[in-house]
């Protein structure tokens, strides 16, 4: 039947119909009638036919609903009734279906979660907003909320609903601006995105900014996940990182792009799991500690090696489901091994159905392009001073401690957060209001965020891919800090890398560049690395940036890995470097494996291999890592011979290194450097060896002191300095203890 409705005008039929209702649960569901004792059921599904609404407990009431407008709104009165529960029998071209109805549900957010997201700090707002399986009164269902403050109406489109933005038109609690609807009967697996209309009368089609998995691209859908509890084994090493005290322990990280360090027979990538398997058993085979994976954040666009982020809180679907992934980790942990994800929070894309004007605004970014949008990257720039993108930033930081057990955070490119003015011309940049260039939001959500994080989860650590001097990036906020624990140490990653990709007959011109990093080296906690940036964009792989010929080239990264071991702080390797990759990374392909076919690649291997071994065995290379008490130099100038040494110091006056490195293809013999103890050296590390694939220059195993004063100390040693090699001793002990026909 069809008539005109008695109790609602056609106006707000009409906003219902055409989807342009603000406020949906107003008019859909039950209601009491406004002259007289009763109630009014309206439903509003286009593909219906017939429309019966049955009591729920007790399903022998059911009433047929009037087909009120023929585009699919329909409407019961049941004078003199009480509100009661119900269900919606449909008829559609399909067939007959029962459900709930989704506006006879009440809101989900408590009026505090509301205030904690809208003041930014709600830590764990991923855990309420996005899409969650749930029951309501032993109906299951999706709980679906997004924030979209200034839309004129939100609706969630899926598989469920034929994508049709008509259906489940959402309500906006109070002035949150957060738009939720419970969809009954919709299930894990479901594709959906949130459709949004904008003031304008613009329809946007987004992806969830909270969901937990997402669609392989190209597709870009959200994808409903019960991120369940998980079976987590690792009790051990979260039990054990709470004591740890990371700044006098050994971090060798190895830098991982997931889609490219193996590939499957068919060139397709490998799962999670199978990662797990093989890369672990790599990763601790070659010594590493810890492994940094390129972000696996879901991102569209694969040459963006997952920089240009479109999931925040979606492992990308490239390689698993959610559940892998934390099996990946799981399964690292229960090896001893770390797992650190890079952040990627400086910047977002403009893809369409990412956050870049989520509501037809600037809501996640600024308006104004002077500080809302990298001129250099075509991205938009968070706006860290409104607290609800700062509750979005943190409970993301949250959800990958808490629901994956995540060791670090790489927070990439911290330079362009700190500075309004960077990549910028005069002009086209903003000050901020005491007229200086640094982004006091960003360092006000940094302080927030260490404030916070580490008391949430102690024995986690951040840190900083940050390429200026901004100072104390690695001190806690009570100190000034910006509250890393860690920072990369870019000024040595040029500096060095400028020297030894020059001929060494001009390296005496450039000594500076191998000692000028020690001077500021413990003004932060630094990782020294050798990451993914510097083997792409024409700036060649690390032994095809070496001078010389091919035994030049193999000598020169041999001595490049034992000097950079030698200096203060962690360590970090992209992967390929450790076997001498040749040709420039290619993220659509593996690694150059059947390099490993050829002895010199091997034989760097194994120096890799060993140099980790030494670096995670001596406590010299490690325990004093920050402190100049943990390193001290024997020579920095002796640059007409292009000749550095020095020592690595534990606690233990007795233990310590003596590093000696050759820049140069001459050998040197008598080359005597001053030491500060009597007795034999041990020559523990040679890279000139022939099981490296060197020349076998060396000292015989060993050397003793002789009572000759050099460099200001009572003894010396007198070597013999191989070509383009790097020499390590350990001081054994005194004559007396020694004598100098004991065989070490």
């Amino acid at each position: 039947m069809s008539n005109s409705p008695a109790t609602i005008s056609k106006e707000k039929m009409e906003s219902i119909i055409n989807a342009d209702c603000h406020d949906p649960f107003s008019i859909l569901g039950m209601h009491p009638l406004e002259e007289e004792k009763g109630v009014c059921v309206r439903v509003f599904i286009p593909a219906a036919k017939k429309i019966k609404v049955i009591d729920r407990y007790n399903s022998q009431n059911s009433w047929l609903m009037n087909k009120v407008e023929e585009r699919g709104f329909f409407e019961l009165t049941l004078p003199g009734k009480d509100f009661f529960a119900y269900f919606l029998e449909i008829e559609e071209e399909e067939g007959i279906r029962v459900t709930a109805d989704p506006y006879s549900f009440l809101p989900f957010f408590s009026e505090f979660d509301l205030h904690l997201f809208n003041e930014g700090t709600y830590h764990f707002a991923y855990e309420r907003l996005g899409a969650h399986l749930i029951e309501v009164g032993g109906i299951k269902g999706v709980y679906f909320s997004v924030w979209a403050p200034n839309a004129r109406r939100v609706s969630v489109v899926g598989d469920f609903n034929r994508w049709d933005g008509r259906i489940h038109q959402m309500r906006v609690l109070g002035s949150s601006g957060i738009w939720e609807i419970f969809v009954p009967q919709a299930e894990e697996g479901a594709k959906y995105k949130f459709e949004i209309k904008t003031q304008e009368g613009n329809l946007l089609l987004k992806a969830d900014p909270y969901a937990f998995f997402s669609e392989l691209r190209p597709a870009t859908a959200s994808i409903v996940y019960n991120l369940s509890p998980f079976p987590w084994k690792d009790e051990e090493w979260m039990e054990k990182r709470k004591s740890q005290n990371f700044l006098s322990s050994p971090w060798s990280i190895y830098e991982v792009h997931l889609g490219s360090w193996k590939r499957g027979k068919d060139n397709s990538f490998l799962n999670y799991r199978d990662l797990a398997h093989q890369l672990v058993a790599y990763v601790k085979e070659m010594g590493f500690t810890h492994i940094e994976l390129l972000p696996i954040a879901e991102h569209p666009f694969d040459a963006s090696w997952g920089y240009q982020v479109t999931g925040y809180f979606a492992p990308t679907s490239r390689f698993g489901t959610p559940e892998d992934f934390q099996y990946f980790v799981d399964y690292c942990h229960q090896e001893g091994i770390g797992v650190i994800l890079d952040w990627v929070i400086a910047h977002f894309p403009k893809d369409a159905h990412g956050l870049g004007r989520f509501d037809g605004t600037a809501l996640y970014e600024h308006l104004d392009p002077r500080r809302g949008e990298h001129p250099h990257w075509g991205s938009y720039i968070f706006n860290y001073g409104r607290n609800e993108v700062r509750t979005f930033l943190i409970s993301n930081a949250f959800y990958w401690f808490k629901e994956y057990h995540i060791d670090a955070l790489r927070v990439d490119a911290v330079a362009s957060m700190l500075y309004l003015d960077y990549g910028r011309n005069e002009g086209d940049w903003i000050p901020n209001p005491y007229g200086g260039k640094e982004n006091l939001e960003a360092i006000s959500f940094l302080h927030y965020l260490h404030e916070n994080i580490y008391h949430y989860f102690p024995g986690i650590a951040t840190i900083a891919e940050e390429s200026t001097a901004w100072p104390g990036v690695t001190l806690p906020p009570y100190l000034g800090g910006l509250g890393f624990l860690f920072k990369w140490n870019m000024g040595w990653m040029n500096d060095f890398l400028t020297y030894i990709s020059k001929d060494p007959v001009y390296r005496k011109h450039h000594h500076q560049n191998l000692t000028f990093p020690l001077l500021y080296a413990f003004s932060e906690n630094f990782i020294l690395p050798i990451s993914h940036d510097e083997v792409v964009h024409g700036k060649r792989n690390l032994i095809d940036k070496m001078p010389g010929d091919w035994w030049q080239k193999f000598a020169n990264v041999r001595l490049s890995f034992a000097t950079m071991f030698g200096y203060p702080g962690k360590k970090l390797l992209f992967m390929g470097t450790e076997f001498g990759q040749w040709r420039e990374w290619n993220h659509d392909e593996e690694l150059d494996w059947f390099l490993l076919g050829y002895e010199t690649h091997r034989q760097l291997q194994r120096l890799i291999k060993d140099l980790n071994h030494l670096y995670t065995t001596e406590k010299s290379l490690f325990e004093l890592d920050y402190s100049w008490q943990g390193f001290e130099w024997i020579d920095c100038n002796d640059a007409d011979n292009s000749v550095i040494s020095f020592m690595r110091k534990s606690k233990n006056p007795g233990d310590f290194l003596v590093f000696v490195s050759n820049f140069t293809p001459v050998p040197r013999f008598n080359y005597r450097i001053g030491v500060p103890r009597e007795g034999f050296y041990q020559e523990i590390l040679n890279t000139d060896s022939e099981i490296y694939g060197g020349s076998n220059l060396g000292n015989w195993g060993g050397v003793w002191t002789e009572s000759i004063p050099a460099h200001g100390r009572s003894f010396s040693l007198n070597l013999t300095l191989p070509p383009l090699g790097s020499l390590i001793f350990k001081w054994r002990g005194a004559p007396g203890i020694l004598n100098r026909e004991d065989k070490l």
